[in-house]
């Protein structure tokens, strides 16, 4: 089990590491993280959109695991552009999920998802205000760190304009054919640690002829090269499986690509 963490600027440790669990229904969720759990994952990704939350926290608790142990996520519905909605929203959160606190609360878009490719209104003050109810739960201990999600530079700057506490971390789909670099080293560069959703591009890149050659030469799968691929990139990967044996698999990324595959592979 791969089992390392990463500091973030706060002083909280992250498993780097992580389950996703988008499209995992309510009723079902609870038995993944258990599955999960059980085979070692210390990081469950949740968000309001999955309509998830309840279940999440069922699966949590059946667990048996200390939660001090766990490292809980869940995310402010992109929607949500005010400060009094955000703030009941996260409460909301947490009764779902009936937890004391989250260790991760981030805003999951800077536009509402109907907008995202149809406007070119980046909501900067309801982003702002989004982040104001954050850094209150934050500073009232509901949350232990908190950031955003597929912000890219203006989104980021728009709210280190007036942060008085800085996000830790931006949640951003990359995978092997799509890894912003820029984006990447402007969050580092900026104290902001950086999640990577999507890993294995949705499962499209399990195909990829060039790719399977690639985990071919290191005897692993093309799921386990994508999760390694990012590790090393000191991302954090949140791969989604409901198949106990994947996620098992997911787990087992004891190899090193060398320096000139990771350049292959960056340039994909």
């Amino acid at each position: 089990m791969y089992d390392k963490k990463i500091t973030l600027s706060n002083g909280v440790e992250i498993p780097q590491l992580g389950l996703g669990t988008w499209l995992v229904e309510d009723e079902d969720v609870a038995e993944v993280v258990k599955n999960a759990i059980d085979i070692g994952y210390r990081h469950i990704d949740s968000a309001q959109a999955y309509g998830n939350e309840r279940g999440v926290g069922e699966g949590i608790r059946k667990s048996g695991v200390p939660r001090e142990e766990l490292f809980i996520v869940s995310k402010v519905a992109a929607e949500i552009k005010t400060y009094e909605e955000a703030k009941k929203s996260i409460d909301e959160s947490l009764e779902k999920m009936q937890l004391d606190y989250l260790d991760l609360m981030i805003i999951h878009s800077p536009q509402p998802w109907a907008l995202v490719g149809q406007s070119d209104d980046r909501f900067f003050e309801g982003n702002r205000e989004v982040w104001k109810a954050l850094e209150e739960a934050y500073k009232d201990g509901k949350l232990k760190a908190i950031g955003v999600s597929n912000f890219v530079f203006e989104d980021i700057e728009n709210i280190l304009e007036v942060a008085e506490i800085k996000p830790m971390i931006n949640q951003i789909c990359i995978h092997i054919g799509n890894t912003w670099m820029d984006l990447i080293n402007y969050c580092k560069d900026k104290d902001m640690a950086v999640e990577a959703y999507s890993p294995i591009a949705h499962g499209n890149i399990l195909n990829d002829e060039r790719i399977s050659e690639i985990a071919a030469r290191y005897n692993v799968s093309v799921a386990q090269l994508c999760i390694k691929y990012l590790l090393q990139l000191d991302l954090i990967p949140l791969p989604k499986t409901l198949n106990p044996d994947h996620m098992k698999s997911n787990t087992e990324v004891d190899f090193e690509i060398s320096d000139e595959d990771m350049e292959v592979l960056k340039n994909l």
